[in-house]
């Protein structure tokens, strides 16, 4: 499904999110805090957009995706610092304590068991390491987040239908985000992981929540 969205897959998350999506990744940028030499996981990174972001203050970023078509576009585009790697959330291919950082937007609710993926990404990240996840939440107003819910599962199809030959692909988003845990529950889920600090802030009037954690401990010698 990814695949076949893969070449105007940044395009129509620019339309469909009004350009929120620039603010989005800002944000997830500042939280993530790469420093000069740090390594940064970027899972379910897609073409690579919010990976590059990550390396603008000399950190290198391996963007980490399971779908091929998203990763050959991602990569046929300059990306400086930015090495693209397919895996799989479940079973990353990396050694353990590999990132000094660790962040998934938008990725992990399409994963078939999230708290297994929270648990490997501590897994890969240092002690002392940071994780952000941003994902689509729900309005904290119980009407206004049904009428959120009617406007995706409305107008994204259709939106999509005309911008891209696979409108089904966003009928499958606006259901996921349907389906997904509210803040809270997320938060409670990374810190059941074994994930500690963990904390929220909500983005566009909690359309998105942004969670942050950190592996216990301190980086080793």
């Amino acid at each position: 499904m990814f695949d076949a969205v893969a070449e105007r897959y940044d395009l129509l998350n620019d339309v469909l999110s009004f350009g929120q999506d620039r603010r989005w990744r800002s944000v997830v940028a500042r939280l993530v805090a790469a420093s000069p030499g740090d390594v940064v996981l970027d899972i379910a990174a897609g073409t690579g957009t919010s990976s590059r972001a990550f390396t603008a203050a000399g950190a290198r970023c391996v963007a980490c995706d399971f779908s091929l078509g998203m990763l050959a576009v991602g990569a046929a585009k300059p990306a400086e610092r930015v090495s693209f790697v397919a895996g799989d959330a479940l079973a990353l291919p990396f050694a353990d304590r590999a990132f000094d950082a660790v962040t998934v937007s938008f990725g992990l609710r399409n994963v078939t068991d999230p708290d297994a993926a929270l648990a490997e990404m501590m897994r890969v990240t240092r002690p002392g390491g940071r994780l952000v996840v941003c994902e689509f939440s729900h309005l904290p107003v119980r009407l206004l987040d049904a009428a959120y819910q009617r406007y995706l599962a409305m107008a994204l199809p259709m939106v999509a239908g005309r911008l891209s030959r696979n409108a089904g692909a966003y009928s499958y988003l606006a259901e996921s985000i349907k389906n997904w845990p509210a803040r809270q529950e997320l938060a409670a889920r990374i810190g059941a992981a074994g994930w500690s600090e963990v904390s929220w802030r909500n983005l566009t009037l909690g359309v998105v929540a942004v969670h942050v954690a950190r592996r216990r401990g301190q980086n080793a010698a």
